[in-house]
């Protein structure tokens, strides 16, 4: 049997010692760890934000575009008064935004407003005012080439991204 030896206090002190920390080699570890999970999430985020912008920009058209049909429909329809040469559409799309008096003989002192105020791309320049982040087509312009008319018969995007369904942005 051995004999009974006290214990020296270095040696207690170097055991509470080790385990109550981490080692340097476990930290760095957990921050690699750390910093690849990072490293995967970051891709995930940019999508998530490309594809809120884009259902943004999709709301945006939609509405224009409603906007747009709504107020032809009015013109030919005799509500709201125009050029006779003039497509049936607005010239500028703040005049969507503006309260135009209903025309019709049983709507007499009524107005008509088409949008509240016109959304903006969300692809745009934020300096930019909303009417101006847009890009126009007229009524007589190709829909591969749009150009801006003396109505607006169309908007879309001006950004030169592509869309996470591999279709420019301009050609929504």
């Amino acid at each position: 049997m051995r004999p009974w030896r006290a214990r020296s206090p270095a040696r207690a002190a170097c055991r509470a010692r080790r385990g109550h920390g981490f080692t340097l080699i476990e930290l760095l570890v957990c921050l690699a760890i750390l910093g690849l999970l990072a490293s995967m999430a970051m891709p995930m985020a940019e999508m998530a934000w490309q594809r809120e912008k884009e259902r943004e920009l999709k709301r945006a058209l939609w509405e224009i575009r409603d906007a747009l049909d709504v107020y032809r429909s009015a013109r030919e329809s005799g509500a709201v008064l125009g050029p006779a040469d003039q497509a049936p559409y607005p010239s500028t799309l703040r005049e969507l935004t503006l309260e135009v008096p209903d025309a019709r003989a049983d709507r007499q002192g009524q107005t008509l407003r088409f949008l509240r105020s016109v959304p903006r791309d969300p692809f745009a320049d934020p300096a930019l005012p909303a009417e101006q982040t847009w890009g126009l087509r007229g009524y007589q312009s190709e829909a591969e080439d749009p150009r801006p008319g003396r109505e607006v018969y169309d908007v879309h995007s001006r950004s030169g991204l592509v869309g996470l369904n591999g279709i420019p942005l301009k050609a929504w």
